[in-house]
């Protein structure tokens, strides 16, 4: 038997010493650094109530989005909702052992060790050997500095988060935490920033380039490091198959699909920024920033797409259309192409980026200009010419400038157009559109140009509010001629006078006291003296002229000042300014009697709303953008329409009836008031100053609003279950010119607005309530009409009331008179 002599013994017993000794050692030494680095670790506990800033989405009544708000651009998907693919390519290449390490993986922790060793004396930066659970501790409780301090703490982290939740909790924390580039804050988010598409329609080549983003996003972008992403792509498909998630057939058939990706902001998003904008200001009022930009609120509003299309190309219309008719102001700019380069001159106009307000207008340049026509260069063609000669033939005729008269203050007009050259000069900048001009008229020079319209940048603004005349629900608002020019919302934040379109509240009034359509109100001029040192005040008719006796109806259809402030002054303003602020149109308006004739201010959505109670039958209704709102979770935290409906909750058809809803909305009009004021203000389409929209054929109403010189000019109108408002007018408040009213303005933006709204709509009757009855009579007289009379009209009485020829007329001096006698004239106040 072999003994060991007492030297060796010694120093195999001095060995197993040291080791002994070296393992309390390092035991101590590892205890003391879990002590030191774990003692002051965040609180991994408050993983359990994640709630990370999600992404706030607004839609559109048919479900379009129409806006995003976020800090951080992320949408929330429990793990439950992640398609395995999705997380199978994320664990193959990040961590293939997730499911079975402790939150450590020390065999890719001694990989990273080794090569960190080499990568040291290389001078190369460290890498990581981090599992998912060690990315969920850095970026929820770490900083990202790749330090040795920092991996203890991730480490210990780490171990601690896995005893304390599942895998599938840890996972679904690291897919929705993760930045993946582009603004994208986990896989949900990136799928639709990059893609367009949710994650239940991702392909498989897409699926793994996402997997391969979250070392590096912006080393893989889809573009501009093409080469190096459609690589990391492939390994990860690579990778995909090693760990056996797919077959080597579907990874070779992946890696040779081309690397496809949207261009960052080209989300399918419908544009209506100024409806938008102020519905993220309500929803910034109500529930604050945080809320707002990172608490995932999904908002459902009341827009049409369809009509805001339609309001938004109507509206511009309108206004290109008055602007041309005042004449042409100049170019946008002017650039110098004779003491520069082709390549100089060029480059500085493609760097223009003045807003024209719509896509199918863009910048030109004028290059040479004869007196026929004119040469251009658009952007579209200077986009894609290298030189001067690759331009192609561009032009410009004559008939399309002849509208360019110069601009003369107060909206006058220059001299007739003759030549180009009057209009346009070699190096103007100018706005263009591409047109099909009439080849019969073209001169020949022409033949084989592209042709182009000039257009010019209208000075004036205006807005359109549509809206449900039932529930109050904005359907359309377009506060201005481009949200990027300016985004001033017109619609909502705007107050100006209505002039005329008040005139309707104040006959309400009439109505409500004794009055019917065809009472007689004196039509001449009147005067009140306004007190000491104020002189007088002499409203008059837009025509300047007086008509004599005329009945309600006509004062309504023929904008007749003169009746209406006669009616106010009779009726007392007291009961006006009651009726402004039951209706919503303005708070604390004066009792003066220029009141009466729309002096006071209003923003076009409270006044369309106010007219929308009217066409409803006098029930109040308040102007909406949001029908809904939801948390994050689904949880509906408003709604608009907050009446119960039991029978509303049933899982299947079988026949039932229609469940009725309860209508609590308050009476603020009496019925028959209303239906009477609806039948007046259709009589303002069919004979009066909206008789524009006539052509129409459909059963519309509204009224005209023009302020003293011009200054505003509106159109508020309706169907029976649309109600619109048009307002028209300068930022700063001048005239639009001689002639220029409601009826020339704002009028054709209404009628062509409504011709496109209503085209596949049945036509439906003004609906006629109990109490109204209707009588033929003598439109201008207002008496029942003769047997065999001709142009006679339907008049809406009040049961027990009609016209008879001992009605009165309502004078000057605040009296009736009996119409068979001789009308008082005299020199009082009023007369």
């Amino acid at each position: 038997m072999f003994k060991l002599s007492k030297k060796w013994k010694n120093i195999l017993g001095g060995l197993v010493a040291f080791s002994l000794i070296s393992c309390i050692l390092a035991v101590l030494g590892g205890l003391y650094i879990l002590y030191s680095y774990g003692r002051d670790l965040p609180d991994y506990k408050q993983l359990a109530n994640y709630e990370p800033p999600v992404v706030s989405r607004v839609y559109a009544g048919d479900g379009s989005l129409l806006k995003e708000y976020a800090t951080e651009k992320r949408l929330f998907v429990p793990i439950s909702a992640v398609p395995p693919k999705v997380i199978q390519a994320f664990l193959s290449a990040e961590d293939q052992n997730f499911y079975t390490h402790i939150g450590i993986d020390f065999k890719g922790l001694l990989r990273a060790v080794l090569v960190n060793v080499k990568n040291v004396l290389t001078n190369r930066r460290p890498v990581g050997a981090s599992t998912i659970t060690q990315q969920v501790a850095k970026n929820f409780l770490l900083s990202g500095e790749v330090r040795f301090e920092r991996k203890i703490k991730e480490a210990i982290l780490s171990y601690r988060i896995e005893q304390a939740y599942s895998k599938d909790q840890i996972l679904e924390l690291y897919l929705n935490e993760i930045y993946l580039g582009q603004n994208s804050y986990g896989v949900a988010a990136a799928a639709l920033n990059y893609f367009g598409k949710s994650l239940e329609e991702l392909a498989l080549e897409e699926i793994a380039y996402l997997a391969a983003l979250p070392k590096a996003p912006a080393n893989y972008h889809p573009v501009r490091k093409y080469a190096a992403a459609l690589g990391r792509r492939n390994w990860v498909l690579g990778r995909m198959e090693d760990e056996g998630f797919i077959s080597q057939d579907e990874k070779d058939a992946a890696v040779e699909i081309p690397l496809v990706a949207q261009e960052a902001g080209q989300a399918r998003v419908f544009q209506a920024n100024y409806f938008a904008e102020d519905v993220r200001r309500e929803l910034k009022k109500t529930y604050g920033d945080d809320e707002l930009y990172g608490g995932g609120l999904a908002v459902r509003t009341s827009l049409s797409p369809r009509l805001q299309t339609i309001a938004e190309r109507e509206l511009r219309n309108g206004l290109v259309i008055y602007d041309r008719r005042h004449g042409w102001r100049g170019p946008i700019g002017n650039i110098d192409m004779f003491s520069v380069s082709f390549k100089e001159w060029r480059d500085q106009f493609l760097k223009i980026d003045t807003p024209l307000g719509t896509e199918n207008w863009q910048h030109a340049v004028v290059l040479e200009v004869q007196d026929n026509f004119a040469t251009i260069a658009s952007r579209d063609a200077l986009s894609t010419s290298e030189t001067y000669s690759q331009i192609p033939f561009e032009t410009i005729s004559l008939e399309e400038v002849k509208w360019a008269r110069s601009w003369l203050p107060n909206e006058r007009l220059g001299a007739k157009v003759e030549t180009v050259a009057a209009v346009l000069t070699q190096g103007d900048i100018i706005a263009v559109e591409k047109i099909e001009p009439d080849t019969e008229q073209l001169p020949t020079e022409l033949v084989g140009s592209i042709h182009y319209g000039l257009r010019q940048i209208p000075s004036i603004n205006g807005a359109l509010v549509a809206l449900d005349p039932h529930t109050g629900r904005v359907l359309a608002m377009v506060g201005g001629y481009d949200f990027a020019r300016s985004e001033y919302n017109r619609a909502s934040q705007a107050k100006r006078q209505p002039g005329s379109a008040f005139k309707p509240f104040v006959y309400s009034v009439a109505l409500d006291n004794g009055f019917t359509p065809s009472s007689l109100v004196l039509d001449a001029p009147f005067v009140i003296d306004q007190g000491f040192g104020m002189g007088k005040w002499k409203p008059r008719n837009s025509s300047s002229k007086f008509y004599g006796p005329s009945t309600l109806r006509l004062g309504i259809e023929k904008s007749r000042n003169l009746m209406t402030v006669r009616l106010a002054q009779n009726l007392k303003m007291e009961g006006i300014v009651e009726v402004a602020e039951r209706f919503g149109i303005t708070e604390d308006m004066p009792d003066l009697l220029s009141m009466s004739l729309g002096a006071g201010e209003t923003t076009l959505l409270d006044l369309t709303a106010a007219y929308g109670m009217i066409v409803n039958g006098g029930k109040r209704i308040e102007p909406a953008l949001i029908d809904r709102i939801q948390d994050r979770r689904g949880k509906t935290i408003f709604r608009h329409d907050n009446r119960s409906c039991d029978a509303c909750e049933v899982t299947s058809w079988n026949y039932q009836l229609k469940p009725e809803l309860p209508d609590d909305r308050d009476q603020v009009l009496d019925k028959v008031t209303a239906y009477q004021l609806v039948s007046m203000m259709e009589g303002v389409v069919q004979r009066g100053t909206g008789v524009r929209i006539r052509a129409l054929r459909r059963p519309l109403a509204g009224k005209t609003g023009t302020t003293d010189e011009s200054f505003d000019t509106w159109f508020v109108g309706f169907s029976p279950d649309l109600v619109v408002g048009v307002f028209v007018g300068f930022d700063t408040p001048r005239s639009l010119g001689r002639g220029e009213e409601g009826s020339s303005v704002a009028v054709p933006i209404f009628r062509d607005f409504m011709a496109d709204a209503l085209k596949d709509e049945n036509t439906t009757p003004f609906r006629i309530p109990e109490g109204v009855r209707l009588v033929r009579v003598d439109p201008v007289t207002g008496l029942l009409a003769t047997a065999g009379a001709k142009n006679t009209i339907l008049e809406a009485f009040r049961q027990g009331t009609f016209p008879n020829k001992e009605d009165q007329v309502l004078d000057g001096f605040n009296s009736l008179v009996q119409t068979k006698t001789k009308l008082r004239t005299g020199t009082g106040g009023i007369y």
